[in-house]
């Protein structure tokens, strides 16, 4: 999977522009409900759904080659998300 062309942050959104033009948006809150990071999977897994509060926003976006770490503004940034994962949430 290649990285998308362009990223960027704007208005509670993070829109992803893929190389082959197609573009993916995704909400703040929907990426915060979403992470990946072992602690936030094995709550899912274990049935506790966490619904992230609507004002939650990106405070910093660090790419890491096979994905991008997001940085919530309620301090989490254990995720790193796949450049996959975040086509399928997409989807």
């Amino acid at each position: 999977m290649n990285a998308p062309s362009a990223l960027r942050s704007a208005a509670g959104q993070l829109c992803l522009e893929w190389p082959d033009g197609q573009v993916s948006q995704l909400s703040h809150a929907c990426l915060r409900a979403a992470c990946p990071c072992s602690q936030c999977r094995a709550a899912r897994l274990n049935g506790r759904i966490d619904a992230a509060p609507s004002e939650v926003h990106l405070c910093a976006i660090n790419q890491q080659g096979y994905g991008v770490q997001l940085v919530f503004s309620d301090g989490h940034d254990k995720g790193i998300y796949p450049w996959i994962y975040l086509q399928e949430l997409a989807g």
